[in-house]
């Protein structure tokens, strides 16, 4: 996964490593809210921005269809346009969930949904996270201890982004969207995340553009399609429906705005952010926003 494609002589483009990220949700007063983290400031990657859960998919996240409820290999594969490897993508999301944020997506041995409201289940839980994150416990290896099965058919693909190329790292990520249990509380933890927070799309947005919070391009324009939906319920719903989810590899046009696959110019757009200002991309959104908003 970390290997280097040349494409000229001292021209080295890193190849995009497969991973995960899963949109939390819940509704609330004000209306669809998500779960965002703040990834470390000593973080390798985007230290200090406001994330949701994610990263890239490990070796064990390659399970048997009978650990997962709901969706099979075959399935996984055919809604995410894969060859193989598709179940993967959707347990790593789950896994990274539970690391980062603490929220296990998954049915106990009754068929239930996990449910935390005991201390004692909670503690047991807490411990299995923190095993996971030291790599002395795998999510699969966790299930059968627990009889449980996780809880893929709760989880909807949501979109696609790949990492332009210029990047020092880079990544072909799927989110995914999942209502967040009513019995399990979100929380970071403590280590690769140091802040976390249940807001609106729009209020991470504004908290953004008034530069009170540090978010990506992706995850804003992962933000502005959120906004659109007013519950959990409807977005699920939309997640679930045959749809064509595009894959968004942004590049930068006349070195003044951000353009993604099916746009005017995209053709013959920049595609090494090395050769572009950084500011381009935050140009970019606060003009779409401020269209969205006229």
């Amino acid at each position: 996964m970390s290997e280097v494609k040349r494409q000229a002589p001292g021209d080295e483009v890193v190849a995009p490593q497969l991973a995960s990220t899963v949109i939390l949700v819940r509704d609330g007063q004000q209306g669809l809210e998500i779960f965002m983290e703040k990834r470390h400031i000593k973080s390798d990657f985007v230290g200090g921005a406001y994330v949701f859960p994610g990263g890239r998919v490990d070796p064990d996240d390659t399970v048997s269809d009978d650990v997962c409820s709901g969706l099979d290999s075959d399935s996984a594969n055919r809604i995410l346009k894969l060859d193989h490897g598709g179940l993967a993508l959707y347990v790593a999301a789950i896994r990274e969930c539970f690391e980062e944020a603490g929220v296990l997506l998954a049915y106990d041995r009754e068929g239930a949904l996990l449910d935390f409201s005991s201390a004692e289940v909670e503690d047991r839980f807490r411990g299995a996270r923190d095993d996971i994150n030291s790599s002395q416990l795998t999510l699969q290896e966790l299930a059968a201890r627990e009889q449980l099965s996780l809880a893929s058919d709760r989880i909807g693909y949501w979109s696609h982004w790949v990492t332009p190329e210029g990047s020092p790292r880079r990544y072909d990520t799927r989110f995914f969207v999942a209502e967040a249990p009513p019995a399990q509380t979100a929380a970071h933890d403590d280590w690769e995340l140091t802040e976390s927070a249940w807001v609106t799309p729009r209020e991470a947005i504004e908290r953004a553009l008034a530069r009170e919070w540090m978010i990506i391009y992706p995850t804003l324009m992962n933000l502005r399609d959120l906004s659109r939906f007013s519950d959990a319920s409807s977005l699920m719903e939309w997640t679930r429906s045959d749809r064509e989810v595009p894959v968004s590899l942004p590049r930068v046009l006349d070195a003044e705005r951000v353009v993604l696959p099916g746009d005017d110019g995209y053709d013959r757009a920049e595609t090494d952010i090395r050769k572009t200002s950084p500011g381009v991309f935050e140009a970019t959104f606060a003009r779409l926003w401020r269209e969205d908003n006229a």
